[in-house]
C-alpha cells in the first residue's frame, strides 16, 4: 500500500506503546512534513538517547554521566531515601519538588507469577546504599498492587533490626473525585490508610 520507506517508518512507530496502525500512519505523515533540519534533529535525538543514556551507578536513575543530577547534588538530604519502581517516578517527584532526599530505582517488583524474585530486582544495591548513606528513613513510592505490597513486605523484612523508619506514600481517593466512581482497590486502601482530621 505504501512505499517501502514510508511503510518502514509506520512499522517503527507501531513499536511504541499505545500506537496502533492509524496513529502510526498519522505520525509518519507528520514526520514527512519535517524540513531537513527537523528530520536530522529528530533522528539524532533517538540515536543520542540510545547511545548516551545510562544508569546512575548509585541509584540506577537515568543519566548521561556516572552520577545522576540528584546523586551529584550535595544539598540533598541523603538520609531520606525514596524507593521507586521506575525512573519516571523520580522525574515526576522532581517536577513537583516534593522530595529533597535521594532515590533508588528497583526497575521491577517482586512477582512470583512472572518469575521475578528478590534477587531479580535492585535490592542488594539498596541495602548497600542505606548502610553507606546512614539513612534514617526509607519512603516506598511503589504502586499499590500485589507485587508492590509483596516488595514492600520484603523490604520491611530485610530492614528489620536496622533502626530505620520505613514509610510508604499514602494511597487513596484523588482530590475532587466522586467516591461512587472510585475503583474498589483504591477505596479499600483509602479506608484502611485513613488519617485523623487535622
Amino acid at each position: 500500500m505504501y512505499p517501502e520507506s514510508l511503510n518502514n517508518l509506520i512499522e517503527s512507530f507501531k513499536k511504541l506503546p499505545g500506537i496502533g496502525q492509524k496513529t502510526a500512519e498519522r505520525l509518519a505523515f507528520a514526520v514527512m512534513k519535517f524540513d531537513d533540519a527537523s528530520s536530522k534533529k529528530f533522528s539524532e535525538s533517538i540515536l543520542k538517547v540510545k547511545n548516551n543514556l545510562k544508569r546512575c551507578v548509585k541509584c540506577n536513575h537515568l543519566t548521561e554521566t556516572e552520577l545522576c543530577d540528584v546523586c551529584a547534588d550535595k544539598n540533598r538530604d541523603k538520609q531520606v531515601l525514596c524507593v521507586v519502581e521506575h525512573p519516571k517516578t523520580i522525574i515526576l517527584f522532581e517536577k513537583l519538588n516534593i522530595h529533597n532526599g535521594i532515590y533508588h530505582v528497583l526497575d521491577n517488583l517482586i512477582s512470583p507469577a512472572e518469575g521475578i524474585g528478590p534477587d531479580d530486582i535492585n535490592l542488594h544495591q539498596l541495602v548497600s546504599r542505606i548502610e553507606e548513606e546512614k539513612c534514617r528513613e526509607i519512603v516506598l513510592a511503589i504502586k499499590p498492587t500485589i507485587e508492590g505490597e509483596t516488595t514492600a513486605l520484603y523490604i520491611k523484612k530485610i530492614l528489620a533490626g536496622m533502626n530505620i523508619k520505613l514509610s510508604k506514600i499514602a494511597y487513596g481517593i484523588p482530590m475532587g473525585a466522586d467516591i461512587e466512581y472510585v475503583d474498589s482497590m483504591t477505596l479499600e486502601l483509602a479506608f484502611t490508610e485513613r488519617t485523623p482530621v487535622s
